[in-house]
């Protein structure tokens, strides 16, 4: 009897725990079914997929980032933008004079939006511009306004258009999709080679069609949507250059830098998806010598203006988002799921207002008043670039729409080998295929940045059901000591920064639990006067600096080329200016030991990123610069030398830079 007893303890100990964990690299991931759409033959598989856009449910911090993004800028621009005015606009009559650009930019993101959420009304407003970029369709197969420029078809705005029918399909099924991009692609497959792509925004962003056309062929298999793919990159400006890139301008860079990586799909060169990693390193070697995952660029990057006062528009942040969302489910590399995260949680959010209501077109690492006035020439941009205006800068006030809506769709992705991949955490839930074509819903419960635990449910499977396929979790490279459990038992191999794939078979209530910790580590900027970063885990952290708020008529403060409509109420939608209201100018004794961690109770509004309600605080020391202020526009002056003079120490305060809307996260070193 107590034989029988211990094979069954034995027997239950081995059902509980997991068959096997390893580290594994993204290459040993293997496309082994059809669960989901992955490259076709002859393009090499992606190790993992993006879910169908409704297949997750965002909550905690990213949900509230979501609706606040609906009640906000994005969810109301209708009431404002003049370029999304229906009467007149190009998407919706033949000559149409406004809107070519900015609809499918607020589109992209808007639709998604709606798609996550399922708000009704945002769903009728989708309905109606998709279905009028459908009936746009041509008889040569040409869709959308005809813009010609020197006897050119301008293609970019078609290229944002492309983007939303697709992710239209995948909410919609709806098979028009299909035949309008491959009416469009024989139109571009015929239209003259000295005609195509040849205008600059186009020229650059070449990359954007090209993913779509792959997109196509991967539903479709039709093989002359290969050759199409050879004559965009043809087109396209060069991105493969060994020491440079073919303009500097931060939004280009940002979206196109991952162009040669989607070439790689069709030529399997490895020179060409070196290209990708060798664009990324060289504007960062240059110009990202800053904390928050970007580079100094203002608009466009300038030798020698390297500091972090220099900023990135809004656009650059969704766009480089957007890329390393891109990169990281066709390489499975780290350094993108990394870097999302980094711009994510130190960059992003602090391009806003709190409520989202209101955006600035440039956000930089340094950064001491947020105001109205001209900066330039401290940055490459004349006019009023800094303050949060919801009537201004145009490219931004559209397209900062789809940053969070796409950061939500890939909290979760499909692995090709029927598993399910967790390479950026948030709390939410999310709805799959694995192995088998079994469903499950896999539930994630975390405060994730600002928390070290990460719980993963499995449910949604029938009843007394099992489905056995791979969890891919990532392990960030700035944890050390990461803890991951399976039904409270530790995991069967020495968990390290990568991928750890757990090979299980699951059921309804099986839990995988996750700890990083966090601790305090400091970066040394060399090529910007061996200036000093803190991070705490992803999170890297600002001076906090007494923030205060002017309201301003924002018809007053738009930059030159803004278009409002004429019953939009600037009372309803102001303006802010944001002054500090203590002093900025302090080096920092970059002793970690010296310094002290604060955390304070989660937000009951789920909203991290504010003075009033951010759920972590450092304490630290640090020492005024004499000399160190702002210049005769108001900007921050450039980080002084070593041999400056610092003060006594203080007591000064840190908090995450994504809650700082003034900010000093690069800091003069004490000596």
């Amino acid at each position: 009897m107590r034989i029988i007893t211990f094979f069954a303890v034995l027997l239950a100990f081995e059902m509980a725990y997991p068959q096997s964990a390893r580290m594994v690299e993204a290459n040993e991931i293997t496309n082994v079914g059809s669960l989901y759409v992955n490259n076709k033959a002859p393009l090499p598989s992606n190790p993992f997929i993006k879910l169908p856009v409704n297949s997750i449910t965002p909550r905690g911090w990213v949900r509230e980032m979501l609706v606040r993004q609906k009640d906000g800028l994005c969810g109301n621009l209708g009431e404002i933008s003049d370029w999304l005015d229906k009467k007149g606009n190009a998407w919706l009559e033949s000559g149409g004079s406004h809107g070519w650009e900015e609809v499918p930019y607020w589109l992209r993101g808007y639709s998604n939006l709606a798609y996550i959420l399922g708000d009704k009304d945002m769903l009728e407003e989708t309905k109606f511009w998709v279905e009028a970029i459908i009936k746009s369709a041509q008889p040569d197969g040409y869709f959308g306004p005809v813009n010609e420029n020197n006897g050119r078809r301008e293609l970019w705005a078609n290229m944002l258009a492309l983007q939303i029918l697709q992710d239209y399909y995948d909410y919609s099924g709806d098979k028009r999709v299909l035949d309008v991009m491959a009416g469009y692609f024989r139109w571009e497959m015929d239209y003259p080679k000295e005609k195509f792509l040849r205008d600059y925004w186009e020229n650059s962003r070449g990359g954007d069609n090209l993913l779509s056309v792959l997109w196509l062929y991967n539903r479709t298999g039709e093989a002359w949507l290969l050759d199409l793919c050879k004559k965009i990159h043809e087109c396209t400006a060069n991105w493969m250059q060994e020491s440079g890139l073919p303009n500097w301008h931060n939004v280009n860079v940002a979206e196109c830098f991952r162009e040669p990586a989607e070439y790689f799909l069709v030529t399997r060169d490895s020179a060409a998806l070196k290209a990708t990693y060798n664009n990324y390193s060289l504007i960062r070697r240059i110009y990202g010598q800053v904390p928050g995952g970007m580079f100094g660029s203002d608009e466009n990057c300038r030798h020698g203006y390297i500091d972090p006062r220099q900023g990135t528009e809004t656009c650059g942040f969704a766009e480089q988002m957007l890329s390393d969302e891109i990169l990281m489910a066709q390489t499975g590399d780290t350094q993108w799921m990394e870097n999302l995260e980094d711009v994510a949680f130190n960059s992003y959010p602090a391009a806003f207002t709190k409520d989202m209501r209101a955006l600035r077109y440039l956000t930089c690492p340094n950064m001491v008043q947020s105001d109205s006035r001209n900066h330039n020439p401290g940055v490459d941009n004349s006019g009023p670039f800094f303050s949060m205006n919801p009537f201004s800068s145009r490219c931004c006030q559209h397209n900062h729409a789809m940053g969070w809506p796409y950061y939500a769709q890939n909290l979760v992705l499909a692995s090709a080998d029927g598993g399910a991949a967790f390479l950026i955490y948030a709390d939410c839930q999310a709805r799959l295929k694995v192995a088998g074509g079994q469903e499950v819903t896999l539930d994630v419960s975390t405060n994730y940045p600002f928390s070290e635990d990460i719980a993963i449910t499995v449910g949604g499977l029938k009843k007394n059901t099992k489905a056995a396929f791979p969890v891919y979790l990532r392990i960030p490279s700035w944890t050390e000591g990461a803890h991951v459990t399976v039904n409270g038992s530790t995991v069967d191999c020495k968990v390290e920064k990568g991928l750890l794939c757990i090979q299980h078979e699951w059921q309804n209530g099986d839990k995988v639990g996750l700890y990083f910790p966090m601790r305090l580590t400091k970066r040394v900027w060399a090529l910007n006067k061996n200036s000093v970063s803190v991070n705490y885990g992803p999170l890297t952290l600002s001076l906090q600096i007494r923030e205060r708020y002017e309201q301003k008529d924002s018809r007053q403060t738009a930059i030159g080329d803004s278009h409002w409509q004429k019953d939009a109420d600037p009372g309803k939608w102001p303006t802010f200016e944001i002054y500090a209201d203590s002093p900025w100018n302090y080096a920092l004794q970059d002793d970690l030991e010296g310094m002290s961690i604060e955390r304070l109770p989660w937000p009951e509004n789920d909203y991290p990123f504010s003075h009033e309600s951010v759920p972590l605080r450092v304490k630290a020391r640090g020492a005024r610069v004499e000399g160190w202020g702002q210049d005769a526009t108001g900007l921050c002056q450039i980080l002084p030398d070593a041999s400056a003079r610092r003060g006594a120490l203080e007591d000064i305060t840190l908090i995450p830079m994504g809650a700082a809307r003034l900010r000093i996260s690069a800091f003069p070193p004490m000596k």
